[in-house]
C-alpha cells in the first residue's frame, strides 16, 4: 500500500500574477512549482513575452515556456469596469496580489495596497518595481538593459580596464535577480501572515536589488571611508581572473585557502612555494592576485584539460572544464541529476525544461504540474462561462 502523497509546500495558496516578461513571472514560477495556485492575469493581447521568438505556435515563445509553467492564464481588460470587476472577485479570496504595473497606474485604477486591503485584510500586495518608490526615479520605466545600466553592473569591465568598454552581461541578470527576490519576499510575507495574522505591502525594486546584490563584494575599500570611493573588489576585476588556456581546451583551476595553494604547489612540484608568503599569507596573495593567477595560466598551457582535471581532483582543488551551454544536456553531473526534462505541451508538443534546483525530502517541487497555459486557456475555468 503505498503512502498517501503528501501535499506541496504552497499548497492552498492563491496567487493573482499581474506581471509579465520575466521578473515577475519568473517569481511566480517558483511558487507554482511549489504548489501554489497561480492565476496569471493578462491583457487581451497577451505577456508581452509571448511573441518572443522562437515559437512553434503564436504566442507561444519559449521564453515564455520558460517562466509560466504551474499557472493558469485568464484575459482581463483591466481598463473596463468589467475586468476590473473581474479581478476584485478573484481577489476576494487571494492570498498574494504581484503586480509589474506602474503603482500610481493602480492607484487611478482603485487596485491599490490600501484599497484592496479593505476588500480582503488578508491579502499581501507585491509591486515588482524598477525603483524604489520613494526616490526620484520612482516612475520610470525599466527593463533589464536599463538596470544593468544604473546599477554599476554594465561598467564592471572598466573598473579591471579603464579603456574598456561598459557592457551588458550576456543574460537577463536585474529580472531574473529581481524574480528570485520576489520570490522569497512573497513566501516571508506568507509565513509573517501566518505567525501574526498580519498582511501588507512588499515593493521589490529591480534596480535597489541589483545594486544591493553587486555591493556585496564590490562596496569593498568603500565600506571604511568617509565618503565612499573605492569601490571593486581586487580578486573580481584583476585581468588574469578568466578561464585559463590548456593544451587543448579552457578550464578553470581555483585553489583559494592556504591549504589548497600549498597543495597546488605540490601536486605541480613547486615545492619552492609552499612556503612563500602569497600562499601562506591570504591578504598578501590578495595584494598580488595577478600575478598569482598568471602563474597558473602559464601553468596550465602545458598539459591538457583531463591531465590537469584529474591532478586537480587528486589534490583536491577546485577545478572544471569551460562548457558551452550546448555542452549542459551532456554534462555527466546534470544527466545524473535528471536535470533536464523533456515534456509533452498539449499545443506545443515535446518541449524541454529543467528541474527546480531546490530538493524537499518531503514535499518536493514539481516542473511538470501544469504546462504553460495558452493565452486565457483557463478564463471560463477561472470565472465560468458567463462572465466572460
Amino acid at each position: 500500500m503505498t503512502a498517501a502523497k503528501k501535499p506541496a509546500i504552497l499548497e492552498g495558496i492563491k496567487v493573482i500574477d499581474l506581471t509579465s516578461v520575466v521578473f515577475g513571472p519568473l517569481a511566480t514560477q517558483m511558487l507554482g512549482d511549489l504548489g501554489a495556485d497561480v492565476i496569471k492575469v493578462e491583457a487581451p493581447e497577451g505577456d508581452l513575452l509571448r511573441q518572443v521568438q522562437p515559437s512553434n505556435n503564436k504566442l507561444m515563445g519559449a521564453a515564455f515556456l520558460g517562466t509560466n509553467r504551474n499557472k493558469r492564464s485568464v484575459v482581463l481588460d483591466l481598463k473596463t469596469e468589467t475586468g476590473r470587476g473581474q479581478l476584485l472577485k478573484l481577489l476576494t479570496d487571494a492570498d498574494v496580489m504581484i503586480s509589474s504595473i506602474r503603482p500610481a497606474a493602480l492607484a487611478r485604477l482603485s487596485l491599490d495596497p490600501e484599497t484592496l486591503r479593505r476588500e480582503n485584510p488578508d491579502l499581501i500586495t507585491v509591486s515588482a518595481t524598477g525603483y524604489n518608490q520613494d526616490g526620484p526615479y520612482a516612475a520610470k520605466p525599466a527593463f533589464d538593459d536599463i538596470v544593468q545600466s544604473v546599477s554599476g553592473l554594465a561598467s564592471l569591465a572598466t573598473l579591471r580596464d579603464p579603456d574598456a568598454a561598459p557592457e551588458y552581461a550576456p543574460t537577463i541578470l536585474a529580472d531574473k535577480l529581481g524574480g528570485v527576490t520576489a520570490a522569497y519576499a512573497m513566501m516571508a510575507a506568507l509565513l509573517h501572515r501566518e505567525r501574526t495574522g498580519e498582511a501588507q505591502h512588499v515593493e521589490v525594486p529591480m534596480f535597489e536589488t541589483l545594486a544591493s546584490f553587486l555591493l556585496a563584494e564590490h562596496l569593498d575599500g568603500a565600506t571604511f571611508e568617509e565618503t565612499p570611493q573605492d569601490f571593486g573588489y581586487a580578486r573580481m576585476l584583476v585581468p588574469h581572473r578568466r578561464p585559463v588556456q590548456t593544451a587543448d581546451g579552457y578550464i578553470t583551476i581555483l585553489p583559494y585557502t592556504n591549504m589548497q595553494w600549498a597543495r597546488f604547489f605540490e601536486a605541480i612540484g613547486r615545492d619552492d612555494m609552499i612556503d612563500h608568503i602569497w600562499v601562506t599569507d591570504m591578504d598578501a596573495r590578495s595584494r598580488n592576485i595577478g600575478a598569482v593567477y598568471d602563474m597558473v595560466a602559464q601553468l596550465a598551457q602545458t598539459q591538457p584539460t583531463d591531465h590537469w582535471l584529474d591532478l586537480m581532483e587528486q589534490a583536491d582543488i577546485p577545478a572544471m572544464p569551460v562548457r558551452n551551454l550546448s555542452d549542459l544536456p551532456d554534462d555527466p553531473h546534470l544527466a545524473a541529476t535528471g536535470f533536464f526534462q523533456q515534456v509533452d505541451h498539449p499545443t506545443e508538443g515535446a518541449i524541454w525544461t529543467t528541474k527546480p534546483p531546490v530538493r524537499f525530502s518531503a514535499t518536493p517541487a514539481r516542473h511538470d504540474h501544469r504546462p504553460a497555459p495558452r493565452l486565457g486557456e483557463h478564463s471560463d475555468e477561472i470565472l465560468g462561462p458567463s462572465e466572460r
